[in-house]
C-alpha cells in the first residue's frame, strides 16, 4: 500500500512593492517553508500585486485543485489592501472561525494591531484559502495556528469522514 501524496498548497504574496522589486519578499518564503514542514507539497511563494492580481491567483490555484492557498499580505487598512475582498470575490463559502483564530491568536501574544486584520477564510470548489497578514511574525503565528486545524479541514474537503 502507498502512501497518499501531500496535499498541494500555494503560498500568494500581496505586496505592490515585492511585485514591483521594490524590496525582496520575506513573509512569502517563511510561509512555503512552514507549510512544507506541515507536510504540504508547496511551490515557492507566487508574488502579485493587491487587488485583482490576488483574485487572479486565487482563482488559478482553486482551478487546478490545489488544496490550500494561504495568502500574505495585504489585510490591513491601508488604502491598498484588498486581499479580504479579492478572497471573498472566489470562495463560495466563509469559514469564519479560521481567521477569528488568527487574530485572537495575536491578542493573545499581545499584539495589539491583530485585531486590525481584515483577513478571510473560506472554501472555493475543495480549495481551502486563507489570509495572513504580511508580517514574518505573523506568518510565523499564523503556522502555530494552522497547524492545529489544517489536517482536519483539508481531508473534510477531500470528502473525508467528520
Amino acid at each position: 500500500m502507498t502512501d497518499a501524496p501531500a496535499p498541494r498548497a500555494v503560498v500568494v504574496t500581496a505586496s505592490d512593492r515585492a511585485a514591483a522589486g521594490e524590496y525582496a519578499d520575506r513573509s512569502g518564503p517563511l510561509l512555503v517553508a512552514g507549510l512544507r514542514e506541515l507536510g504540504l507539497a508547496v511551490d515557492d511563494a507566487v508574488v502579485v500585486p493587491d487587488g485583482a492580481p490576488v483574485e487572479r491567483a486565487l482563482r488559478d490555484a482553486a482551478a487546478a485543485g490545489v488544496a490550500l492557498v494561504v495568502t500574505t499580505g495585504g489585510t490591513g487598512l491601508g488604502p491598498r489592501d484588498r486581499t479580504p475582498e479579492a478572497t471573498l470575490a472566489v470562495v463560495e463559502r466563509v469559514v469564519p472561525g479560521i481567521a477569528e483564530a488568527l487574530r485572537a491568536d495575536a491578542v493573545r501574544r499581545g499584539v495589539a494591531a491583530g485585531v486590525l486584520s481584515r483577513g478571510v477564510a473560506g472554501v472555493a470548489g475543495r480549495t481551502l484559502v486563507v489570509n495572513v497578514a504580511g508580517s514574518t511574525g505573523a506568518v510565523r503565528d499564523a503556522l502555530e495556528v494552522l497547524a492545529g486545524v489544517l489536517p482536519h479541514a483539508l481531508a473534510q474537503l477531500a470528502g473525508g469522514d467528520h
